[in-house]
């Protein structure tokens, strides 16, 4: 049995003004649903996540701006800031941690900067949403062995681009073959995990 974390609840004052925010900074909107007694969802994905929030009214009883530590996981940590911060978000520093792995709460133990070897797990920034509800952005460039073991793709098109770029290499492997592959799914297969960082 898989359990899979698929939606976070986040406690908020003004539906719409968080609404307005997290589809400002792309995350897609998926339902929007209005009920009897002013109940109220919004179901809001960001890009690229399997996972996805929840606001609304009557959804929670926890005090809006009350959520921490929600991670958003990012391939780089300056980047992903930049553009956040020329949407208009109040994004912290990118910090790293003194211990140099996991960040300690609040502000405690930061140092200025990714970390220096830009370790993977260990560059973050933060931010909040409208009602502060806290979230930080982590830089995750290499997973740890068994964390991960499929792939997702952000889009139709980077899935074709990994198909079109394993095709080719698929050729070049076929002519230094001399015949075609029959077994061509699993040869696919393993270089398009590889180049995931998956392994074969």
């Amino acid at each position: 049995m898989e359990f899979k974390i698929e939606v976070v609840v986040v406690p908020v004052s003004d539906v719409d003004r968080t609404k307005d925010f997290y589809t400002r900074i792309g995350f897609r909107e998926d339902v929007g649903f209005s009920g009897p007694g002013g109940f109220r969802i919004v179901h809001l994905t960001p890009p690229g996540s399997v996972a996805s929030l929840i606001i609304g009214s009557g959804v929670t009883d926890a005090a809006p701006g009350s959520e921490r530590g929600v991670h958003l996981i990012v391939d780089d940590v300056v980047a992903a800031r930049a553009e956040w911060a020329d949407a208009g978000v109040e994004v912290s520093e990118v910090f790293h941690d003194a211990g140099g792995v996991f960040h300690h709460a609040g502000t405690a133990e930061r140092v200025a900067g990714p970390h220096p070897g830009r370790q993977s797990y260990s560059s973050f920034t933060s931010f909040t949403d409208p009602d502060g509800n806290t979230f930080v952005l982590q830089e995750v460039t290499a997973r740890r062995p068994g964390r991960v073991d499929h792939v997702v793709y952000r889009s139709a098109d980077d899935l074709e681009s990994a198909l079109r770029d394993t095709a080719l290499a698929h050729d070049t492997y076929e002519v230094a073959l001399g015949h075609s592959d029959p077994d061509w799914p699993a040869w696919y297969a393993a270089r398009m995990a590889h180049a995931a960082g998956l392994g074969s």
